[in-house]
């Protein structure tokens, strides 16, 4: 799992590497996976990485008129005329989204680009993606999927998944603190940038779900206006999700000066997390004859098989009032356990995962020891 946090800061440290070291690529990850899985050409050309110039170009081509990108695009790929023309015929598209983690690495990149360069469409551009996200942001302090997607019934909903909340956030700390590559940005935006911080903050304690009466973790996407979770894609029921809440952790311990309040959401979060791990199990991998789908082609299955001498796993979904795992099918019908899933699914989707480890033996402990329990909030 990507750690947004933790990869936002490596970014940040490779931007103030050498201009002769290629710029990294790693905010890139999801969205590039996601274009493979999608059109199966593992073999498509790419640029160099250390062409940083053709990259950013790339981006700016996929940059649409409202200053927001298209997910899951490959920004190394080498374009002919015919998808360049096709990509510049969408400019007023409005079909920029969050989703995979995107946007903020475009900004990013940009910023590099600029920095590098002195070009200033580059800076244009990443200034104009700093607006399409502060703008997207609610008054509440949540950030849609997809804003003003008319083909995504759940594209205004405030989510988590795929880190949008935390990796927005995160992406505005590193903007707020007017750092390297981010030092160009003018002293009004930031200022912005930290008002939509607070914003954000606050909603992010407001939405942890209780249990029993208690906090747990958080679900992955809420309606804009009840707040309430709901259900986004067909096979992403309504539930507590925690390989979207290890990110929502992870972001709240990486605020420098957490309120009681900040302490407390991560607390009881990790509580959860201990509570509800699944112990002696593990997920086998096996191959299978290829089988291609609209989204992905599938040459492994999974199974959940006992082993007492496994450290254990987590479920990806838990119900919101009985903190029981579930699964789903693409049809969104609901099932009790893994091997009631089919293929596609099986196959195509993390079900189970360790996402909450290294929270729970490392990030954690370290993080009460270091900022909570030394310094105090």
């Amino acid at each position: 799992m990507l750690k947004v946090t933790a990869l936002i800061a490596a970014l940040a440290l490779s931007f103030n590497a050498s201009a002769a070291e290629p710029v990294s690529l790693e905010g890139f990850s999801d969205a590039i996976h996601h274009w493979y899985n999608r059109t199966d050409k593992l073999d498509a050309p790419l640029h160099l990485q250390s062409d940083t110039r053709a990259i950013a170009d790339n981006i700016l081509l996929y940059q649409r008129n409202n200053g927001g990108w298209p997910e899951n695009t490959h920004p190394q790929r080498v374009l002919s005329e015919a998808e360049k023309a096709e990509i510049l015929a969408a400019k007023n598209q409005s079909d920029a989204s969050f989703d995979n983690r995107n946007i903020y690495p475009q900004i990013t990149y940009l910023s590099h680009a600029f920095q590098r360069s002195g070009d200033t469409q580059y800076r244009t551009a990443a200034l104009a993606g700093l607006d399409f996200v502060l703008s997207a942001q609610y008054h509440n302090g949540g950030w849609p999927h997809s804003p003003d997607r008319p083909d995504r019934a759940y594209g205004d909903y405030i989510t988590f998944a795929d880190e949008v909340m935390p990796g927005v956030l995160s992406f505005l700390r590193q903007v707020q603190s007017g750092e390297f590559p981010f030092d160009y940005i003018p002293a009004h935006k930031r200022t912005e940038a930290t008002q939509a911080i607070a914003k954000g903050d606050r909603l992010i304690l407001q939405l942890q779900v209780k249990v029993d009466g208690a906090p747990s973790i958080w679900a992955g996407q809420y309606h804009e206006q009840t707040l309430q979770p709901v259900a986004a894609r067909s096979y992403e029921l309504p539930a507590l999700q925690t390989w979207e809440s290890v990110a929502v952790v992870e972001y709240l311990m990486s605020i420098p000066k957490p309120s009681s309040e900040v302490v407390s959401a991560v607390d009881h979060a990790v509580s959860w997390f201990r509570d509800n791990k699944i112990p002696g199990v593990r997920v086998e991998e096996f191959a299978i004859e290829p089988e291609r789908f609209e989204y992905h082609t599938a040459r492994i299955d999974r199974r959940l098989v006992k082993d007492a001498s496994a450290p254990g796993l987590w479920a990806r979904f838990y119900d919101l009032t009985t903190s029981e795992p579930f699964f789903t099918n693409r049809d969104g019908s609901r099932v009790e356990a893994l091997q009631d899933v089919a293929l596609e699914r099986r196959s195509g989707y993390h079900w189970y995962g360790t996402w909450p480890s290294r929270l729970l033996t490392t990030d954690y402990p370290r993080w009460k020891a270091t900022k909570v329990n030394a310094g105090g909030p």
